[in-house]
């Protein structure tokens, strides 16, 4: 086992009765890394998070944290997690929660510093069920902190945050995890997963298809994205190395290539009348969009069996 390895997992598989939720699975997750899990509805986000928690038992393979199985207590008292569904009571108050959640901890945040981080000032006396959901969301944010864990594993959790929430929530979570603590992050939300993370797992059907920072992983489509309405013939660009993909549709063409510079004086001389020409680099959406394609997911698997 890899010392530096928060998070150790060999070949793991978990299903649900005969639906396959993990399958062939290994990965390690090193001290001090933000490792962020994007992929679509039931593709193993939760069930990962949940198991490396210790609320659910792999079918087979093997599952460690801090070199412990998942569950333990030592491993409880490091860990601190923010899950979708809580669960918790909501008749309870804001400083109730946090009161409780405390005594949980050897050496909690002071009260204090988790209102302020959670930016709970001013509601810590309402009861959680008369919360909005951003506000719920943000008390769970701060029961995650409250053992100043070494481990931190949010599942979705800007959700129910409006702008201004989101971009302070993960602020917070920047500055908290800082470089010593280990982040492990669940969301749908791309620019979340660019802010926060320096490693991006994505999931589909149970398997890792792609294990990467977002830099690499825009260079899969090419770093360029360049579109342009244009009569020119889109097959003029098929055979060109460095293009790594075209879309094309009534007459606007979108090409993400590695070397801009001459694909728009290519592009230009095919049709100088051409209009709306653009060039920004290629975003992670469009990364993600194309590993999750039918064609790209089809060879990535074919490539595993």
């Amino acid at each position: 086992m890899n010392e530096n390895a928060v998070v150790d997992v060999f070949n793991l598989e978990k299903s649900y009765n005969e639906v396959l939720a993990l399958t062939e699975l290994s990965l390690q997750v090193s001290r001090g890394s933000r490792c962020v899990i994007l992929g679509p509805n039931g593709a193993g986000k939760s069930t990962f998070l949940k198991l490396i928690l210790g609320v659910l038992k792999p079918n087979s393979g093997s599952i460690s944290v801090f070199g412990k199985t998942p569950g333990h207590l030592a491993i409880r008292k490091r860990t601190g997690a923010m899950l979708q569904i809580s669960g918790i009571p909501t008749t309870l108050t804001v400083l109730e929660h946090l009161r409780l959640f405390r005594t949980y901890y050897h050496d909690p945040l002071p009260t204090e510093e988790l209102l302020k981080m959670a930016r709970l000032d001013g509601i810590e006396r309402r009861s959680f069920g008369s919360l909005s959901g951003g506000q719920q969301q943000r008390l769970n944010f701060a029961l995650a902190l409250c053992g100043n864990p070494d481990l931190l594993i949010l599942d979705e959790p800007s959700f129910s945050h409006d702008v201004e929430a989101r971009i302070a929530l993960w602020n917070e979570v920047d500055n908290f995890v800082g470089t010593d603590r280990t982040l492990i992050l669940a969301t749908h939300n791309l620019e979340e997963a660019e802010r926060l993370g320096d490693r991006i797992l994505i999931f589909h059907n149970g398997r890792v298809i792609a294990d990467a920072s977002a830099k690499k992983l825009r260079s899969v489509i090419g770093t360029t994205e360049i579109s342009a309405q244009t009569s020119a013939n889109v097959d003029e660009f098929r055979n060109d190395r460095q293009i790594k993909r075209i879309e094309h549709r009534d007459g606007q063409i979108r090409l993400f290539v590695s070397e801009p510079e001459s694909t728009v004086a290519q592009l230009l001389r095919l049709d100088p009348h051409l209009t709306n020409l653009a060039v920004k680099p290629a975003s992670l959406q469009d990364a993600y969009l194309h590993l999750l394609s039918p064609q790209s997911t089809s060879e990535i698997h074919s490539a595993n069996d």
